[in-house]
C-alpha cells in the first residue's frame, strides 16, 4: 500500500513544514498499523530524527507495544566515506522481533543506506513478519531500490543540500535546509 503524496513542484524557499508532513506521516502510519493486530505491531526509529518521530508517533497513536531505537552506524556500507554518526545512543530493541509486524520509521528518506543498515540489523536479531517503510520527507536521490510505504510529502533537492530535522522541549518538528558540499 503506497500512500505517496504527489511530488510537489515548489520552491525551495518554501520549505515543507515539518508539522503538517507529520500529521500526514501519522495519518499514513495509523492506516498501516490498522492492518494488523496491535500486539504484533512495533515502531522502530533510526536515531535520531525517525526515533524522535517514532517516540512521537507511539504517544499520538496510543501505540501499546514497545518501541524499537537503532543506531546504524555500524552496519551502514558507507561508514568510511561518511564517518560514525555522532549520535552515541545504542541501539535497543527491547522485544523479540520474529513474527512482527515493524514499521521502519526515519525522517529524510535519500540514497536508501540507512533504511538498508536498519533492515540488515533487524535480520541479525530475528526474523520480522514483515517490514513497512514510513518517512517523514522522500528528498530523491535513491541509490538503493528502496522506496516507503507512508511518506509525508516527496520534496526533490539537489545533492548540495540537505534538510535538517529538529525538534523543541514540547516535540514539535521544524524542519531547515542546510547547504554542504556536493556528495
Amino acid at each position: 500500500m503506497q500512500h505517496e503524496s504527489p511530488k510537489q513542484q515548489r520552491s525551495l524557499e518554501e520549505l515543507p513544514k515539518a508539522e503538517e508532513l507529520y500529521q500526514r506521516l501519522k495519518a499514513g502510519v495509523a492506516a498501516l498499523m490498522a492492518k494488523f493486530s496491535p500486539e504484533d505491531v512495533h515502531l522502530v526509529g533510526i536515531y535520531s530524527g525517525g526515533a524522535w518521530l517514532a517516540e512521537r508517533l507511539k504517544v499520538d497513536l496510543a501505540i501499546a507495544t514497545d518501541n524499537a531505537l537503532i543506531n546504524t552506524s555500524l552496519y551502514r556500507d558507507d561508514f568510511r566515506k561518511i564517518g560514525l554518526h555522532g549520535q552515541k545512543l545504542p541501539t535497543s530493541v527491547p522485544f523479540d522481533v520474529s513474527d512482527k509486524h515493524l514499521i521502519l520509521v526515519d525522517d529524510i528518506l535519500y540514497t536508501g543506506r540507512s533504511v538498508r543498515a536498519a533492515i540488515n540489523e533487524l535480520f541479525d536479531i530475528g526474523r520480522p513478519a514483515s517490514i513497512a517503510l514510513a518517512v517523514l520527507l522522500d528528498r530523491g536521490g535513491r541509490e538503493l531500490p528502496i522506496q516507503p510505504n507512508v511518506v509525508g510529502e516527496v520534496f526533490e533537492l539537489p545533492s548540495t543540500q540537505r534538510f535538517v530535522l529538529s525538534q523543541n522541549e514540547e516535540r514539535v518538528f521544524d524542519m531547515s535546509l542546510k547547504e554542504v558540499e556536493d556528495a
